[in-house]
């Protein structure tokens, strides 16, 4: 008999010997790591939804936001007048503006 045969055959009997602990360990690499339903993807997938959560509740707080400044400009004439001097730094035409700054 060759080394080859040799070698083969006691690696088959190696894996007749050990058969459901090679199935399960397969079977858990499998599951936890190749598929694409495995843990990790699963973890990634989840990492994702965290974020989409989070960029969500940003966005409700700005739509709040902007609602209540909306409704401000709907109500109050002098809103856009505020909003612009405020914002944009606009002025009438017979008036300076100097902006403060902190640093």
């Amino acid at each position: 008999m060759s080394k080859m045969k040799k070698f083969l055959r006691g690696l088959w009997k190696l894996a007749g010997r050990y058969k459901y602990l090679i199935t399960v360990v397969l079977g858990l690499l499998w599951v936890c790591l190749l598929d694409e339903n495995s843990w990790r993807e699963r973890m990634r997938l989840q990492s994702e939804i965290n974020a989409l959560q989070d960029e969500y509740k940003q966005m409700a707080k700005a739509n709040e936001r902007d609602s209540l400044l909306l409704d401000k400009l709907r109500h109050d004439p002098k809103a856009y007048e505020r909003i612009a001097r405020e914002r944009y730094f606009m002025k009438a035409s017979d008036e300076d503006i100097f902006v403060l700054s902190d640093e």
